[in-house]
């Protein structure tokens, strides 16, 4: 059998399975890899992750435990249970102020990836266009170029608060755009968008017929300023999806919950689509998400946990030499990476972070898609609060042996 003729030309063909290049994550973990060898008693300091360090709020797990066991839980639960798209509206009035019908303006999904993946599907077409900024999340991007969909990358750069500049996009170009994927609070930058700039991308969206896609995982993760959704903002129920996570905002990850909100027509239509992907999310976790989604202590506890470590995580990288500064949002740190370390040279942030993970034990993720800038995340393990300190002295330390050159 010739089973490279069966492979889609959407993954390569048949040439798939045989590309040489290395990612660089798959990078990064070799050269941990390669410190342990090297080094098999250093304790490799982790500021890589994208995930959270904690456990679960005890009232979600405590609900699970009971949920588990009861017999009409059992089942598929299609496109979501009813208590879990009333939990959201209640989350999006209580946190954002935003008023939203259960019924028709929200959904839930099994995570926000699929949530991504599914709604080329469903506005997508061969040689259509959508925008996507850079650096990001491409999981989107990726499904509207298995459909033959063109990607435009819209680069966020320092000089414009990694804000995307509208007034440098071609209307003519802007006119084939289907979808205008965002995400903020974002990652890795750690930017949080302004009623502004949302009330610009609007106005954009209106007058190109656009669907904004407003990522929003971090959205209650927010430091020195207030909690935003887009959906607060005038129009925005017109022209907008915004999806919510329970993975970064209470610590859910690996459950599998989010939701999607905003335009009626828009929900409606991912709301197919998935229907046609998946049976839904077990309905115990959506009931036991229930307990915690509009419980402002639980999230507030998450945020003010990464709120102390980041800003202590700002004092040790300055004293370093890094440009670092608190991010309005998200668990990230994103400063500029080192041109050096002693008499070494990097050509660029990769060559940085490979270096500090092979000779400090440092772990970091590098972007080098706008200027090469280093990520730290402030979802290292640690044995408690008390450890952090020791954590994050110890990446001082270390950091100053390096002698980094800026």
């Amino acid at each position: 059998m010739n089973a490279e003729k069966l492979f889609a030309d959407r993954i390569g063909g048949e040439q798939f399975g045989k590309s040489t290049e290395i990612y660089k994550f798959e990078k990064i973990k070799r050269a941990k890899a390669k410190a342990r060898e090297l080094n098999p008693d250093l304790e490799i300091l982790d500021f890589g992750v994208g995930e959270p360090d904690q456990m679960t709020p005890a009232p979600i797990r405590e609900a699970l435990k009971v949920e588990v066991d009861r017999p009409e839980n059992r089942g598929y639960s299609d496109n979501g249970i009813p208590e879990f798209k009333r939990a959201a509206a209640k989350y999006m009035e209580s946190f954002f102020g935003v008023e939203l019908d259960a019924a028709t303006e929200i959904n839930h999904s099994i995570g926000t990836k699929p949530a991504l993946a599914m709604l080329p599907l469903a506005f997508v077409n061969p040689g259509d266009v959508i925008f996507q900024t850079v650096p990001g999340y491409p999981v989107m991007a990726t499904h509207t170029k298995y459909l033959g969909g063109e990607v435009v990358d819209i680069p966020l750069l320092e000089e414009n608060a990694f804000l995307p500049d509208l007034k440098s996009i071609d209307p003519a170009l802007a006119d084939r755009c289907k979808l205008f994927y965002i995400n903020y609070p974002n990652n890795p930058t750690g930017a949080v968008a302004t009623d502004e700039f949302y009330d610009e991308l609007i106005a954009f969206a209106q007058k190109h017929n656009i669907l904004i896609v407003q990522d929003a995982p971090y959205a209650t993760l927010v430091y020195g300023d207030e909690r935003k959704s887009i959906l607060q903002r005038p129009g925005a129920k017109e022209c907008c999806l915004e999806l919510h996570s329970m993975s970064k905002a209470y610590n859910m990850t690996g459950w599998r919950l989010a939701f999607f909100c905003g335009a009626s027509w828009a929900v409606d239509a991912l709301a197919n689509i998935k229907d046609n992907c998946d049976s839904g999310q077990f309905k115990a976790i959506q009931h036991a998400a229930c307990v915690g989604i509009a419980d402002a202590s639980l999230a507030e506890g998450i945020r003010v946990h990464y709120e102390k470590r980041l800003r202590k995580m700002v004092d040790v990288l300055r004293e370093v030499g890094f440009d670092a500064q608190m991010p309005g949002g998200t668990f990230y740190l994103y400063v500029k990476a080192p041109k050096g370390a002693g008499n070494v040279t990097f050509a660029n942030a990769e060559e940085a972070s490979l270096y500090l993970i092979e000779n400090f034990g440092i772990s970091t993720v590098p972007w080098d898609n706008t200027g090469p800038f280093i990520r730290f995340g402030a979802v290292f393990e640690s044995a408690g609060d008390a450890d952090d300190e020791r954590v994050l002295n110890e990446l001082g330390a270390r950091l100053a042996k390096a002698d980094l050159k800026f």
